[in-house]
């Protein structure tokens, strides 16, 4: 990208030049957050779990409200009330520094669906200074093995599905229960998980945490190429607890200990784990946690537990919309009143449903990426002003700038471009991984984003497309680069090369362009079996191409741009 350089402007001395917002400088390009700055801690040996317990104090006193509930099992209504929440988590750091003898920056993996062992695993585990990497547990072995081995994973936690797969790596396995009950839990069934959950050990010595300490190891494709490391601190965790709960709890009329969120996104992404695992918390609002999302589930579950607020992403939000139509009255909803969703843009068509579904329920938008600890912008409907393509207004604390591609200049509202985002919540870089750092945090402190966007008068975000090659389906990224890998892998395949194509339920799919070995019989749904076999099932091929070449730059990048058009071309010759 070219050098940025300032915007100039020219005004004609015969027109009235409008005077620029106060949240937007024409000689830097900076859009600043229309929301009055934040104190963020600045203790410099604060860790993340420590800042979380200190606002939980100030909000539940255990003597007065002993029976609050943090986290609630939608199944079985299992509840961690926030009396004994410090309580377990201290005691399961305990028995984790006995039985593991886990030190200060020993890498441990959660390799775990959605359940109460989850909050309570990561939050004991990075209390004690080790850092913690999520992995999906519908990833294949390949998946986990490269992850285990870039972050020198030494423990994982994992559920019955994934043992083998992780035993197989080297590494100490500890099988969770799939059920939530620590009381119930047998020596027999999870010895090590039994010694760790009931030795009894009392309390640890804490350790000297920094803020500045990384603290997880989140997954992303960031704006191009395979999958990297991120490496979030405290100080990033603290960031993203401030800024995006605290700070939009503070909005509301009522205490954010009255909200009751659903949680059915995955704890192990950035957006359910930086909302669920520990913003939530530290307002004190109750979490109900889903294994995994079933729309009939949701629905038993927002009426069964009077559910405020529903964050999901786009997939989520059709079909729950789709219920809502089928379901006579709206009783089932009555307690719902936000339904947020981020992970990709909504369409114009499923905003205009859900609002004509469910009426009484505000509908809002945001964004965020794993490289900015999910904190970027949060929707913001009020009474005069309603915007819900937008993905909403800057987080407190945060900055923006919007980029032309090929000039490099900065843009002012109503110009597209790529989107750069300056704060607190900006990673510290990619692991063992320099210069994909370097190409993504522009100037030490800038985070360009991949994604092209705008802002209006008012001060709000539109994203409307993106520069990265990211596939986002259900919410879920694919990186095309990891899934051609895998393809050029197959011997009777020369050549590949994978984009997205869109899709009305699932945001966007993967489609396969294959240059197969002359004479011979390899089919599309060889192919898309062959990956599938080989991949977490969210990132199959769901398409397959074949071509007598792939389109390249005469440097050899992929025209995914010409890919497109040999898709459009082959869907407009069926018609």
């Amino acid at each position: 990208m070219a050098a940025a350089t300032h915007l100039h402007t020219s005004p004609n001395p015969k027109t009235p030049t409008p005077s620029p917002p106060l949240w937007f400088s024409p000689l830097t390009g900076i859009y600043t957050s229309k929301h009055p700055s934040l104190h963020l801690p600045t203790d410099p040996n604060l860790d993340a779990v420590s800042a979380l317990f200190s606002h939980i104090h100030t909000i539940h006193d255990p003597a007065s409200s002993a029976s609050a509930a943090a986290f609630v099992d939608s199944s079985t209504g299992f509840t961690i009330a926030y009396a004994e929440l410090q309580i377990t988590v201290r005691s399961i750091a305990a028995g984790i520094h006995h039985d593991l003898g886990l030190r200060q920056g020993d890498v441990v993996s959660l390799v775990l669906p959605n359940s109460l062992y989850f909050p309570l695993l990561l939050l004991s585990l990075i209390s004690l200074g080790a850092v913690v990497t999520t992995i999906n547990p519908s990833s294949t072995l390949g998946e986990i093995k490269k992850q285990v081995s870039e972050c020198n994973v030494s423990v994982a936690f994992t559920s019955r599905e994934s043992v083998e797969k992780l035993a197989s790596l080297g590494v100490t396995v500890i099988r969770v229960p799939e059920s939530f009950d620590l009381d119930s839990i047998r020596i027999e069934n999870y010895p090590k998980f039994y010694s760790i959950v009931r030795g009894g050990f009392g309390s640890v010595p804490k350790p000297l945490v920094k803020q500045d300490d990384v603290a997880a190891i989140m997954y992303s494709s960031g704006t191009t190429g395979a999958s990297k490391g991120v490496m979030l601190t405290h100080r990033n965790l603290i960031a993203s607890m401030e800024l995006f709960v605290r700070f939009e709890a503070s909005q509301y009329e009522y205490p954010g200990s009255r909200n009751v969120y659903l949680a059915a996104l995955p704890l192990c992404h950035i957006y359910g784990l930086s909302l669920f695992v520990m913003g939530l918390l530290s307002v004190g609002s109750t979490v109900v946690v889903m294994r995994r999302f079933d729309v009939s589930d949701a629905v038993d579950a927002i009426g069964k537990f009077k559910i405020t607020h529903f964050p999901v992403v786009p997939p989520m939000l059709m079909a729950l919309t789709k219920k809502a139509r089928g379901v006579c009255g709206d009783e089932a909803f009555r307690s719902l009143k936000q339904v947020s969703s981020g992970a990709a843009p909504l369409s114009r068509k499923f905003i205009e449903d859900f609002l004509g579904a469910l009426p009484h329920v505000d509908l809002i938008q945001g964004y965020g990426m794993t490289e900015s600890t999910a904190v970027g912008t949060r929707g913001f409907n009020s009474q005069k002003v309603r915007k819900y393509s937008s993905v909403g207004l800057l987080a407190p604390n945060t900055q923006a700038r919007v980029v032309d591609w090929s000039s490099g200049s900065f843009l002012p509202p109503g110009n597209r471009g790529e989107l750069w985002l300056q704060g607190p919540g900006v990673m510290k870089g990619y692991l063992n991984n320099p210069e994909a750092t370097e190409m993504t945090i522009i100037e030490k402190s800038w985070l360009r984003t991949g994604d092209i966007a705008y802002f209006d008068e008012d001060g709000y975000l539109f994203i409307v497309d993106r520069m990265k090659e990211i596939i986002k389906y259900k919410g879920f990224q694919i990186a095309p680069a990891d899934l051609e890998a895998v393809l050029v892998s197959h011997p009777l395949i020369i050549d590949a090369a994978v984009t997205a194509a869109p899709n009305e339920e699932c945001g966007e799919i993967p489609v396969a362009f294959v240059v197969r070995r002359q004479e011979t019989t390899l089919t599309e749904q060889d192919v898309i079996n062959y990956v599938a076999a080989q991949v977490a099932p969210y990132r199959k091929v769901r398409k397959v191409v074949m071509v007598s070449s792939i389109p390249k730059s005469p440097t050899g990048k992929i025209l995914r741009k010409e890919l497109k058009r040999i898709l459009t071309n082959c869907v407009s010759s069926r018609l």
